[in-house]
């Protein structure tokens, strides 16, 4: 395998895999291979795949066979596949996808660098040499792995194991190494980021862990993802009021707003219960943007639930908002327990709904910005010749832009006036400095 220096890395699914991949890569540059955008191009192609929802679980499987074809017409010596797809059934797919090499887990990072190299790892020894796939002004910092909720929809216990926190003092290490390489803003991720903490000795917590980050020096934005509102502490809530750093921004998955299908999710919270920590955020902060996601055609699901959501959704009025139609998962309890009894075409259309509803909120929010100044980071610049930047209202790759016309540096932040308005993103000109 020595030989075998050009690598192509094909990673899919969420920010979580990303970090992943990102750690993977930089394993493999520090043995000197030689990293390539095309996978055809390569020595040895590897697919880290994502094996949560069908949607995914479909994309993972039609890579893998894209891949294979590449390598079987191509120069390609190696594919290898890894992640959470291969965790799940790669029994199975040793069997259905002789084209591939060679199947490895989650954690395997190490594992596959001692396969490619004949070399014996330790099992952290990647980690320190992370190598950022994101634009270098922002990057992800997975502060714990696994999970150890047991939401009736969710696989992810089942491919990631139970929670992992890493250590203040790492995660501290990491930021700053993110920091010193010129990251802005740091995206705080996990399974449950609001569970942080729990499973260290000594035990610690997601606000402790926000206030030594607040004092990172060059980071200018700390953004909280993927925070569970049954687990949200009221410290945390009051740290978007005082800590400089953190952007009053959370990304809160709530799921539903019915009771009945809350208790069968096995979310731990009430439709009360989960507007009482919103309003709990939003008086912490009047500045507060909540982006969710959502889940309808959830087993069960009436008309009378479904429209319970839809009020949910339209008295909260949240700043962002995701829907996913509901997708049996093998092995969780709400696979066991309930039937998959709502039909794709209903699934669809109360989606489309929600999103039709949720297109008004957003107008109707962006109208309002019109007239105000908003620091903006830039992420890109377009052939057109506009640059695309972010508010502190929104996540990289998921979220709304706004609109400059003009040429500006991209990682750089500008004093921005909204000018106009639209269904998701805004437009706005330079304020002279």
């Amino acid at each position: 395998m020595k030989s075998y220096k050009k690598i192509s890395l094909v990673s899919l699914g969420c920010a979580k895999n990303l970090v992943d991949s990102e750690i993977l890569l930089g394993g493999l540059k520090k043995e000197n291979f030689e990293f390539v955008n095309k996978p055809e191009d390569s020595d040895v192609i590897i697919v880290n795949t994502c094996g949560f929802l069908d949607t995914a679980r479909e994309e993972s499987v039609d890579t893998i066979l894209e891949c294979g074809q590449i390598k079987n017409s191509t120069n390609v010596k190696k594919l290898l596949v890894m992640g959470c797809f291969s965790e799940r059934y790669g029994d199975d797919l040793v069997k259905e996808m002789p084209e591939v090499d060679k199947f490895f887990g989650t954690n395997d990072h190490s594992i596959v660098l001692s396969y490619l190299t004949g070399k014996k790892y330790k099992k952290d020894d990647p980690d320190y040499y992370r190598s950022i796939l994101t634009p270098k002004h922002y990057a992800y910092l997975k502060i714990a792995e696994g999970c150890d909720n047991v939401c009736s929809f969710c696989s992810i216990p089942s491919m990631r194991g139970l929670q992992v926190s890493s250590t203040l003092e790492n995660n501290l290490i990491e930021a700053q190494r993110l920091a010193d390489n010129g990251v802005k803003e740091l995206l705080l991720i996990a399974q449950d980021t609001t569970s942080y903490g729990w499973d260290l000795n000594p035990k610690s917590s997601l606000h402790d862990l926000l206030d030594i980050l607040d004092n990172i020096d060059n980071i200018d934005w700390i953004r909280l993802h993927y925070a569970h509102p049954a687990h949200l502490h009221k410290e945390v809530i009051s740290r978007f009021s005082t800590l400089n750093k953190l952007v009053p921004y959370i990304d809160m998955p709530t799921q539903h707003g019915s009771d009945v299908v809350l208790k069968n999710m096995r979310r731990g919270l009430s439709a009360s219960g989960i507007k009482k920590r919103i309003d709990a955020l939003r008086e912490a902060n009047n500045d507060m943007s909540i982006r969710t996601s959502i889940i309808v055609g959830f087993p069960g699901e009436t008309d009378k639930e479904f429209n319970q959501l839809y009020d949910f959704v339209n008295e909260v009025k949240f700043d962002r908002l995701g829907v996913f139609e509901y997708s049996e998962e093998e092995g969780t309890h709400g696979a066991e327990a309930f039937t998959d009894d709502v039909p794709k075409a209903i699934k669809k259309e109360r989606r489309e709904a929600i999103m039709m509803l949720q297109q008004k909120v957003n107008y109707k929010k962006n109208i309002d910005r019109v007239g105000s100044i908003e620091r903006i980071l830039v992420d890109v610049v377009n052939d057109e010749g506009w640059s695309l930047g972010r508010s502190y209202r929104d996540a990289p790759e998921i979220d709304n832009y706004v609109k400059i016309n003009q040429k500006l540096e991209v990682g750089n932040m500008y004093d921005v006036k909204i000018d106009k308005a639209y269904e998701y993103d805004v437009e706005g000109s330079l304020i002279d400095e």
